[in-house]
């Protein structure tokens, strides 16, 4: 991972280090100071000029498979060190216990006695290539947003599909979203999109995937064997992000209301952890445009 890509900033005020939303993409490094993650070159590099917002990001994903570039789960952070303690699907999980790390069947945060409080939450992980310096170099946005996590996983079924499964090799853009809501109380939020990128349109975009994956093809590039090869590594990995402790400072320091859910029985069911946000959205508000979900900053300020 080369670095970050977010939405606002931690700060430093009176001794506590509070969150600083913002309406611009921050790209950072993998360098952290007392400040905060250090800026990354293409930050800059990235606008059109010194006082332009960075409101969208060129990219490629590394991957074919919707599920290997963006990754949604339930996620329980310790709040002290930083590290995931519980992560599910809503079927099953993977735990810290004092027996050490169990599978255990997943009820979802609605149904789960750990998750009271708000601690378990819909946690994804978008990695993005930018620039061509590094093809298999990623950012990685991180995001307990409700929007952003419906939207990315929508969207990388819709692009594979349309492409004829060469999402690695469509020319795309990260984009940055606002939208009032009533939940919000008419108070902008942003959430994270990806498109096809800008100047081009569909048509285009899908010529040009179609380009790149017969020179990769001619040049021997193997993209089914680095899709599986990162297959792997998710599947041996106990937690993902197991020590990356500053992922609890950017994700809990704001907690906004929770959308409201049923006060019926809940029950496991099968459907995935998108479809359950989905069915989230339907429960919330008549309008769906006017739904929202639980919105944390700085990591996507949503909200």
């Amino acid at each position: 991972m080369l670095g970050r890509i977010s939405i606002g900033k931690v700060i430093e005020k009176n001794g506590k280090r509070l969150p600083e939303k913002d309406d611009q993409f921050t790209i950072t490094s993998q360098v952290q100071s007392r400040d905060g993650w250090l800026v990354h070159p293409l930050n800059d590099e990235l606008r059109q000029s010194k006082d332009d917002k960075l409101r969208s990001i060129p990219v490629r994903l590394l991957f074919n498979e919707p599920e290997l570039n963006f990754r949604a789960d339930y996620t329980l952070f310790d709040r002290q060190s930083g590290r995931p303690l519980c992560v599910g699907n809503g079927e099953t999980c993977k735990r810290v216990t004092q027996d050490g790390m169990q599978s255990l069947p997943c009820p979802s945060p609605d149904a789960c006695p750990l998750a009271k409080g708000g601690a378990c939450k819909p946690y994804g992980r978008l990695n993005v290539v930018i620039g061509d310096e590094d093809p298999l170099g990623s950012f990685v946005f991180r995001t307990t947003g409700f929007n952003s996590i419906r939207t990315l996983a929508a969207r990388l079924q819709y692009f594979q599909a349309i492409s004829g499964n060469r999402l690695a090799c469509l020319p795309l853009e990260l984009r940055l979203r606002g939208k009032s809501t009533r939940q919000s109380h008419g108070t902008p939020i942003f959430y994270v999109d990806l498109t096809v990128r800008s100047g081009m349109d569909m048509t285009q975009a899908l010529e040009a995937a179609s380009q790149l994956d017969d020179q990769r093809q001619a040049a021997g590039f193997d993209q089914s064997a680095l899709d599986e090869a990162a297959r792997c590594g998710f599947r041996n990995g106990a937690f993902e992000d197991c020590e990356e402790g500053a992922i609890v400072e950017e994700l809990y320091l704001v907690e906004e209301s929770p959308p409201a859910t049923s006060q019926t029985a809940r029950t496991p069911t099968k459907a995935s952890l998108t479809e359950k946000l989905e069915a989230q959205a339907q429960r919330q508000t008549p309008s769906s445009a006017q739904t929202q979900g639980a919105h944390h900053a700085p990591a996507q300020a949503e909200g």
